[in-house]
């Protein structure tokens, strides 16, 4: 469902965005081909996947050659069969029989951390795309504030001037000038914090995603959100990736145990093996003994620990602490996923309620700043009233504004929590999706003990190239605040009013 809501809904946003324009999609898309931490999870897991093969390879045959060739420096003067060079060679064949349940326990052992590591990639896909999406929605957010605090600063250049100009001529007081004065250096200290908030969000996004935000378009509506925070606990619990990676490494340790268990019980191998020897000519012809010869021999093996000085039963003992670890993180995993649900629920719930409240707050302070400018010009209202009216107007879009981005990175970390902010789920662009189990098919079986994939090269790209990020907004904004603060005509012509200044 999420998906075809954010095919739908980016695609709505596309044909009203201007060329050049980024979605959300797209900055996900981005951010799956080349964040580093996702990418490297994905190494993580791959070299996971090798763990199985090692686990396989104690439990098959092993074949082993040795070769030595010696001199005898020294030799006993009574001794006339002793050869003065001897080389010998062996090839021996061992294959395991039975050790003890140590081989099973530690393939099944591989293949849960397996399955642990594939819920791990989950969950780094989950956690990357909360990130872009919290970067993505600062951007929108900081761009906003900028915008509403640059024009705010602009209105307010304005009405000290024309403030200025009136008291030359005698329509305003030094006090009308001073507040002006001094709601333009409060404006401006807010515009400087507020750019400077702009370009580090920027920068982030060019940490996150890997380019630097471009025209970004307003998200698609988030799909399939709960209805309670019961409901979406309940969903979390069976679906979050983090709860399910620690319940599967929790239960890889009790294979853990069992093969430690398995160094205290004998173990049965079939064992065979070739020789040959050679004295390279070091004998003489009428010695009795032959120059060079081979044997083969073959037979079973036995091996009965009777004591390995309590190396076993510590093994064991620390096999039982490490699963009772294990299960106290799972634990631990699940208060943690509990709490987080509930957390973005409640902070999604409350944004919600913001955005409604703040958008009645806008609304009547759009009204009221209209309705102070008109009384204003009838002489009813002071300078210090439109000011104070135009600051409530910017507090309450900046207040909208915010809860908005709240609201939303909310509700994608709720989704995120429940299991559903994944790749699979969210239909990005870019190719095909990355599937974990293509590696593990190709490495389980492999017995080449030459194999190698070669040296890796880096997936992720780099941000060195990018250019510093600006604070320049070019999207419009409201065009109320836009006007002068004080719109009302001068009194007089000032043609002969002395100069005050």
């Amino acid at each position: 469902m999420m998906r075809g809501l954010l095919l739908g809904g980016a695609a709505l946003v596309g044909l009203a965005a201007p060329a050049g324009a980024e979605t959300l999609r797209e900055a996900l898309a981005k951010a799956y081909a080349s964040n580093p931490t996702l990418t490297g999870q994905r190494a993580a897991l791959r070299a996971t996947d090798e763990s199985v093969p090692i686990a396989r390879a104690s439990g098959l045959p092993g074949v082993n050659a040795t070769g030595q060739i010696t001199d005898n420096v020294l030799q006993a003067n009574n001794n006339f069969l002793n050869p003065e060079r001897n080389g010998q060679g062996s090839l021996n064949l061992s294959v395991p029989l039975y050790q003890g349940g140590a081989v099973r326990n530690s393939v099944r052992a591989a293949e849960t951390r397996v399955d642990a590591g594939r819920a791990t990639l989950r969950g780094t896909e989950a956690n990357t795309f909360t990130n872009v999406v919290a970067a993505y929605m600062n951007v929108i957010r900081d761009e906003a504030i900028t915008g509403l605090n640059q024009q705010n600063v602009r209105v307010l250049e304005v009405n000290l001037r024309a403030s200025r100009d009136r008291f030359q001529v005698g329509d305003l007081t030094r006090t009308d000038v001073a507040q002006s004065e001094a709601r333009l250096a409060l404006a401006r200290a807010q515009l400087q914090q507020a750019e400077a908030q702009l370009i580090s969000s920027r920068e982030n996004y060019i940490q996150v995603v890997g380019s630097p935000p471009v025209a970004l378009e307003e998200p698609p509506v988030l799909p399939n959100l709960p209805t309670s925070p019961t409901n979406a606990v309940s969903e979390a619990l069976g679906k979050n990736p983090n709860l399910i990676a620690a319940r599967r490494q929790a239960d890889a340790t009790r294979y853990d145990i069992g093969a430690a268990k398995a160094g205290r019980l004998p173990r049965v191998s079939a064992v065979t093996g070739a020789n040959y020897f050679n004295y390279l000519g070091s004998l003489p012809n009428s010695s009795i003994s032959p120059n060079s010869g081979t044997s083969a021999s073959a037979g079973l093996q036995l091996t009965l620990p009777l004591f390995q000085g309590g190396r076993p039963g510590a093994q064991v003992r620390q096999a039982e602490a490490q699963r009772s670890q294990a299960l106290e993180l799972a634990t631990a995993t699940e208060r943690a996923v509990i709490s987080q649900t509930r957390s973005a629920y409640a902070v999604w719930q409350s944004s919600q309620q913001v955005i409604a409240s703040s958008e009645t707050a806008v609304n009547a302070n759009k009204l009221s700043l209209e309705g102070v400018r008109a009384e204003n010009s009838v002489g009813t209202r002071t300078i210090l009233d439109i000011l104070n009216a135009e600051q409530e107007l910017l507090n309450s879009q900046v207040t909208l504004v915010t809860a908005r981005r709240d609201a939303y990175v909310a509700g994608f970390a709720l989704l995120a929590a429940m299991g559903d902010a994944e790749a699979r789920d969210l239909g990005l662009d870019g190719g095909a999706l990355y599937d974990p189990t293509v590696n593990y098919k190709r490495v389980r079986n492999r017995i080449n003990d030459f194999a190698s994939d070669g040296e890796p090269a880096p997936v992720a790209t780099t941000t060195a190239q990018t250019p510093p990020q600006t604070a320049t907004v070019t999207k419009p904004l409201d065009p109320l605040l836009d006007t002068p603060v004080d719109r009302s005509p001068a009194l007089t012509t000032g043609a002969s009013s002395p100069n005050r200044q």
